[in-house]
C-alpha cells in the first residue's frame, strides 16, 4: 500500500515512518524545501519517497496525494513553526487543503491526529481541529481521526516548566484533576496501525495512557521514585485565562486554551482504543523511570 505521511519531520512523523515501513507500505512524505536536512536524511536512510510540498501551497498537496492510497496526517504548527506558519493557514486551511486534496485523489483512507476537546474551553487550534474533523467525515473517504490526549513528553518536561532535574515543576490550575497522559510514541503506533485496521474506520478514537493522573500524583511519583523533593508553581486559571483573552495571536491563544484543559483536567476510558488497538501502553511510572534514568 502507498502510504503518505503528512508532517514526517514532526514529533510523530519518524516513528509513523519506521512503523508503516515494517509493516510493509511503501512510504512517501512531504517534506517543505525548508525542513532540517539531518531530518530529511534520515527518513531517506529508512527508505521513505520525499517529495518536498507544503500544507500551504495546495498545489503541492495534489502532488503528494496522487498514487497514494492512504493519507496520514500529523502535521500543526504549534510544536514545529516556520515562517508564515499559523493555526489557521495550517491547522485549519492547510488540513481542510489535504482533505480536499485526497478526495480527488480517490484515497481511500485517511488517518487525522487530532486531540480532545472541552466543549466549555474554545480557542483557534479546538475549532480548527474540528473543521477538519467535520470534512473528513462528510469526505467520502474512510477516516480514522484519533483525539489524543496530553503527550508525557511534551507537557512533562523542562519545555513547559516540568523540570524534575532542577527540582521545580509549574502545574496549570490547582493540579488535582486527573489526566490520562499518553506518549507520543503510543500515539504513532496507533496512527501506523490505524491505516490498515478496518475495525477503526469510520471511528473517532480517543487515546490515552493506562492510568489517569493528577499533575500533583505525578509529582509526588517522581519524588517517591527518587527524584528528591520537587517545588511545584501553580498558574491559577484565573491567569491563564487572562493569558487567553491578551494573547497577542491564534497560536499563543491556542497555548493558554491548551494549559486551560489541563487544568480541567482530560480522562479518558482506555478501553475502545485498547480494543482495537491491543498493545501494552506506555505509562507514567515508564516514563518516570525513563526520565531519572537519563539525569542519573
Amino acid at each position: 500500500m502507498q502510504t503518505l505521511l503528512v508532517g514526517a519531520t514532526g514529533l510523530l512523523g519518524p516513528t509513523i515512518c519506521e512503523r508503516l515501513l515494517a509493516d510493509g507500505h511503501r512510504v512517501r512524505a512531504v517534506v517543505r524545501p525548508t525542513a532540517d536536512a539531518a531530518k530529511r536524511d534520515a527518513l531517506a536512510a529508512l527508505g521513505v519517497e520525499l517529495v518536498e510540498g507544503d500544507l500551504k501551497d495546495p498545489d503541492s498537496m495534489t502532488r503528494a496525494c496522487t498514487g497514494a492510497q492512504a493519507v496520514v496526517s500529523t502535521a500543526s504548527a504549534t510544536l514545529s513553526r516556520q515562517a508564515g506558519d499559523s493555526i489557521e493557514a495550517v491547522d485549519r486551511d492547510g488540513q481542510l487543503g489535504l482533505v480536499e486534496a485526497a478526495r480527488r485523489a480517490h484515497v481511500e483512507h485517511f488517518v487525522f491526529v487530532s486531540f480532545r476537546e472541552n466543549p466549555q474551553i474554545q480557542f483557534p487550534l479546538t475549532v480548527a481541529k474540528r473543521r477538519v474533523e467535520q470534512a473528513l467525515m462528510s469526505s467520502g473517504m474512510a477516516y480514522t481521526i484519533l483525539q489524543a490526549s496530553y503527550f508525557m513528553e511534551v507537557w512533562l518536561t523542562p519545555a513547559l516548566g516540568f523540570d524534575v532535574a532542577h527540582g521545580t515543576a509549574r502545574i496549570y490550575g490547582d493540579g488535582t484533576r486527573p489526566i490520562s497522559w499518553v506518549s507520543f510514541r503510543d500515539v504513532a503506533k496507533v496512527a501506523a496501525a490505524a491505516v490498515t485496521e478496518r475495525a477503526a474506520r469510520n471511528q473517532v478514537v480517543e487515546l490515552g495512557g493506562p492510568q489517569a493522573l493528577s499533575p500533583r500524583e505525578v509529582v509526588r511519583m517522581f519524588e517517591a521514585a527518587g527524584a528528591g523533593e520537587i517545588a511545584t508553581e501553580s498558574v491559577p486559571e484565573a491567569a491563564l485565562q487572562a493569558q487567553k483573552a491578551a494573547a497577542p495571536d491564534s497560536l499563543q491563544q491556542s497555548f493558554a486554551g491548551l494549559m486551560l484543559q489541563y487544568a480541567a483536567g482530560d480522562v479518558i476510558d482506555p478501553s475502545t482504543s485498547s480494543r482495537l488497538f491491543p498493545f501494552q501502553r506506555t505509562s507514567v511510572r515508564d516514563y518516570i523511570t525513563a526520565q531519572l534514568a537519563t539525569t542519573r
